[in-house]
């Protein structure tokens, strides 16, 4: 007897068969359909070996007649083996089909990893700082729900959080580590927090033309985007990496242009966020109302234009505006908690991407991923304000590049090898503060910076490790600070240089971690 078809596909039936399906919904509605061809076939399989059985039973003469062929005996016996084993095979992938889609439309996971980091830092004046193990607990608690084909939500809960109670002995900035923008990066308590809460409405035509489009509103999956998900192991959110990486509530609509012009994978995303809300306290003669007393609103807006994708090489390219950024202020050399506002910012990133190097030459580089990414950044100050500079209303552009690599593993089956190179100029300026690096945002240095990482399964998807080591060497300092002229200035890092202990020179971050998700 023929295998059915459907056993040929067994692999791809748990955890659904289509991975790349654009929604949970369709993932769903493809495991669910599986299970209900596997559970007809499976009454069919059961069927023909009731009645094998029952005609083996019932008719003497038949019986004997069979064996009389003693090759007839074994090609029954065999064919019974094959729909008996089958039948258990079925049953096999109907109950893990049926853990999956749990009877309806609502799914949980959990991703929670354990790392342990040697940070070390070379002060501007030649003095050291380190943390030998510094321990951390990382648990994000996913959800996701499809109501209809066109409209599902999504949502992520997380912590993180240092092992025992954090310490609070630095006064220098320790009031912004649960900023709203890194609320869910910083390894500080055990609160749990959302990290990403919105609903996405998705169809296949816009005002009757043939452009698949999506909708979405709420607290945004905007950190590990693209390129910098790569050393994360991670799926890439849709921001670039390279120019922002922070959390941010807003709305996304994406137009898919590939139907209408013809070119492979083009689609334009418009972005829109607010990064801080000017409304007074609940408890005041009008609630919620502006404040002029404090910082206006923070808004960004921008757009992500990929002209082409074809699954193995991509163009892809980046423009945002953010408004009304702030530094921190000091009041006789010591931070406050308290903001002002500087400016504006420009940002401008293009990438190009190679997943699969030429076609078909050898395995190797069928299955390397390497990239090019540059990206430009251009202040818009108040007139009365400096930004990065002191000179009030000078306007700054800084570049910066990047450059990296993730390859097969020479050593195991599945493992991953990556090699980065990042490099920014003096008044170079990104919004990647939660970047996964805890010695500072390595895409935002002004200076070199330097990675490699290996990345192992350990079972299957389920389980693995990692190892990274992050080199960073600051030229200039403010690479991780705010916008103005306080914490962002671009001064050159010298050993003679004000307060030099207070300035990191070069920095270290030897990353371990274990990470369990399903």
């Amino acid at each position: 007897m023929n295998k059915p078809l459907l056993l040929s596909l067994a692999a791809a039936t748990i955890l659904g068969t289509n991975l790349s399906a654009e929604s949970m919904y369709d993932r769903i509605q493809m495991m669910e359909l599986q299970m209900k061809q596997m559970q007809q076939e499976l009454e069919s399989l059961k069927s023909q070996e009731s009645k094998a059985t029952s005609d083996e039973d019932g008719d003497e003469e038949e019986v004997a007649q069979a064996n009389q062929a003693e090759s007839d005996d074994e090609e029954d016996d065999d064919e019974e083996d094959s729909i008996e084993d089958q039948i258990a095979e079925i049953q096999e992938n109907i109950s893990d089909l049926n853990r999956n889609t749990n009877g309806n439309h609502l799914k949980f996971g959990v991703d929670y990893r354990f790392a342990i980091e040697n940070l070390d830092y070379k002060m501007a004046d030649g003095s050291k700082q380190k943390n030998d193990a510094f321990m951390t607990n990382r648990l994000w608690m996913n959800m996701n729900w499809a109501a209809t084909q066109h409209l599902s939500f999504t949502g992520q809960l997380a912590y993180n959080k240092a092992f025992g109670q954090r310490t609070d002995n630095d006064t220098i900035g320790y009031n912004f580590e649960n900023f709203d923008w890194i609320a869910n990066e910083n390894a500080y308590d055990d609160i749990v927090r959302v990290r990403s809460a919105y609903f996405f409405y998705k169809d296949s035509e816009f005002l009757g033309a043939d452009i698949p489009w999506t909708f979405s509103v709420g607290r945004r999956p905007s950190t590990n985007g693209h390129l910098i998900n790569l050393r994360d192991d991670d799926h890439a959110a849709s921001p670039m990496g390279h120019s922002i990486n922070v959390e941010f509530d807003g709305l996304s609509a994406k137009f898919g242009l590939e139907n209408i012009t013809g070119a492979d994978g083009m689609y334009l995303k418009f972005c829109a966020g607010r990064g801080m809300s000017n409304a007074s306290h609940k408890f005041t003669a009008a609630p919620y109302a502006n404040d002029t007393d404090v910082e206006p609103n923070i808004d960004l807006i921008g757009l992500i234009f990929v002209p082409y994708d074809d699954g193995q090489y991509s163009i892809n390219s980046q423009y945002y505006y953010a408004s009304n950024l702030i530094d921190q202020v000091f009041v006789g050399g010591v931070p406050q908690n308290q903001f002002y506002t500087v400016g504006g910012l420009h940002s401008i990133t293009a990438n190009v991407v190679a997943n699969g190097i030429g076609d078909g030459i050898n395995d190797f580089l069928d299955d390397t991923i390497f990239f090019v990414s540059g990206a430009m950044s251009i202040t818009d100050p108040n007139a009365d304000q400096g930004m990065l500079v002191s000179n009030p209303g000078e306007s700054k552009t800084g570049y910066s590049v990047w450059v990296g690599t993730q390859f097969p593993s020479l050593i195991s089956e599945e493992g991953r090898w990556g090699l980065e190179y990042n490099h920014g100029t003096q008044y170079w300026r990104s919004i990647t503060y939660a970047e996964d690096t805890n010695i500072g945002s390595k895409v935002a240095a002004r200076g070199d910076a330097y990675e490699a990482y290996f990345t192992e399964p350990l079972v299957e998807d389920i389980l693995s490790l990692q190892i990274r080591y992050t080199y960073i060497d600051y030229k200039y300092a403010g690479s991780n600070g705010f916008f103005g002229n306080t914490t962002g200035n671009a001064v050159e890092i010298t050993n003679n240089m004000t307060n030099a202990s207070n300035y990191v020179d070069k920095a270290q971050d030897i990353r371990f971690y274990l990470r369990y998700r399903y």
